[in-house]
């Protein structure tokens, strides 16, 4: 079961689902924490969000470390940053930032998996439909060395600070 902590600085934290929402649009990457043969293991992916799914989509080589990590303890916690960069002068930072715990897996089943790619291309592309059809993502060849995992978000929380 996971811990619930309040901020220290409550005057940071973000609670509007907006305000989380323009993190996880606005993020170009996640941070996502596993742990491996007993020892901590993080990895940084580019993702794409799906707000209907509530979940982030990843893509990944089919075997490695990351698939190993999942398969043996689905369990992660991710962390997506919204840098504003550090203010010269005013010895402060701005930033926007989410942390988050779930399960992730590896999804097996390719109209899924589909869906997931679609929602990772849309997030960095704008627009899924032109590399799709120019890489032909609905055809096997690509499938058959890829793979998509899925970040489904149980819990979430926003900061701010600057």
């Amino acid at each position: 079961m996971t811990r619930t902590y309040h901020l220290k600085r409550a005057d940071r934290e973000l609670t509007e689902p907006e305000a989380i929402a323009r993190i996880l649009r606005g993020g170009k990457y996640a941070t996502i924490a596993m742990v491996h043969d007993g020892e901590p293991y993080l990895v940084t992916l580019s993702y794409g969000w799906d707000p209907s799914a509530n979940a982030l989509f990843f893509h990944m080589a089919q075997s490695g470390r990351k698939t190993d990590a999942l398969a043996a303890d689905p369990r992660v916690c991710a962390t997506v940053i919204v840098d504003g960069g550090y203010v010269a002068g005013q010895c402060k930072h701005e930033y926007q930032s989410v942390v988050m715990t779930g399960t992730m897996r590896v999804l097996t089943d390719p109209a899924e998996a589909r869906a997931g790619m679609r929602a990772l291309i849309g997030a960095l592309e704008g627009d899924s439909d032109p590399l799709w059809e120019r890489y032909n993502l609905d055809g096997e060849k690509h499938w058959a060395r890829m793979s998509i995992a899925r970040l489904d978000i149980e819990t979430i929380t926003g900061k701010a600070g600057s």
